[in-house]
């Protein structure tokens, strides 16, 4: 369905805001299907909100009328997800409020938050910054979740919300003395593998907890109920689908990790001898 960006004014309105386009809904990661029993089993971001405006090009910028951009905001060539993004590519200026993505600072898909007075903090290792109110995501928890949906009968045999509460959440004093349920996270690199029994999908965000330092969590649910089996801490956020493999009978899980100031690389993760 396309839907029109509108023309930003500083009075109104600022953007178009989508939810399931740039970095909403299940993204390139795509999801994972289970031929025995025809059940896909998929992550997907329920508050990932792109921002989508228009203003007046500069003509040092482009001959075009009008180019991507919010209202109060210089206007910038935009860069698509991994242009410009290499170790030795000078790093720009940050225009406060400015949205995350590729080095050009413009949000994925070519998104940027409206006004530095309601932009999000970028999301650490995924996941649109999106708007907020007080600093809380303007779209209700769960963020992020992970559903099983039965093809055969068209429904959701179960769905979880995946990933800790965000910090910015979790530590945000309109919530003080609250108790609030984990509401799963943001994120557009979470994909998901399948095993016989388990889901396995690592976190899109880098969180604290008390249950665990600063890091993300790569996480097993059982594929019957959903309920999380098992976990383990990973210095950053999954930045692509975990993939598994066996060699000498042994079987091992490899994911690819990166965010922040942390380089990307893969892990690889077994079960101890015997297991």
């Amino acid at each position: 369905m396309f839907t029109p960006p509108v023309e930003s004014q500083l009075g109104g309105p600022i953007a178009t805001l989508t939810l399931g386009t740039a970095s909403g809904g299940t993204n390139w990661p795509g999801a994972s299907y289970d031929p025995e029993t025809h059940i896909v089993y998929a992550y997907a971001c329920n508050a990932c909100l792109t921002p989508i405006g228009l203003v007046r090009s500069p003509k040092t910028l482009s001959d075009m009328e009008f180019v991507a951009g919010t209202a109060g905001q210089e206007p910038r060539n935009r860069m698509g997800p991994g242009e410009g993004v290499g170790a030795d590519t000078p790093l720009p200026s940050r225009t406060p409020g400015a949205g995350r993505g590729g080095r050009g600072g413009a949000g994925r898909g070519g998104a940027a938050t409206a006004t530095a007075g309601t932009a999000a903090p970028p999301a650490a290792g995924g996941g649109a910054g999106g708007l907020t109110v007080n600093g809380l995501p303007l779209i209700k928890p769960p963020y992020g979740t992970i559903s099983a949906i039965s093809l055969d009968k068209g429904e959701i045999v179960w769905q979880v919300a995946h990933g800790d509460t965000p910090d910015n959440v979790r530590n945000n004093p309109a919530l003080k003395g609250m108790n609030i349920p984990r509401t799963g996270q943001l994120g557009y690199n979470v994909g998901t593998l399948i095993t016989k029994t388990l889901v396995i999908a690592g976190d899109g965000q880098v969180t604290t907890t008390p249950e665990h330092p600063r890091g993300a969590m790569l996480r097993a649910y059982d594929k019957t109920s959903g309920k999380e089996v098992g976990g383990i801490l990973m210095p950053a956020p999954q930045s692509g689908s975990p993939m598994t493999y066996m060699v000498d009978g042994k079987q091992y899980i490899v994911i690819a990790v990166s965010g922040g100031a942390y380089s990307g690389e893969y892990i690889a993760y077994s079960l101890p001898n015997g297991q």
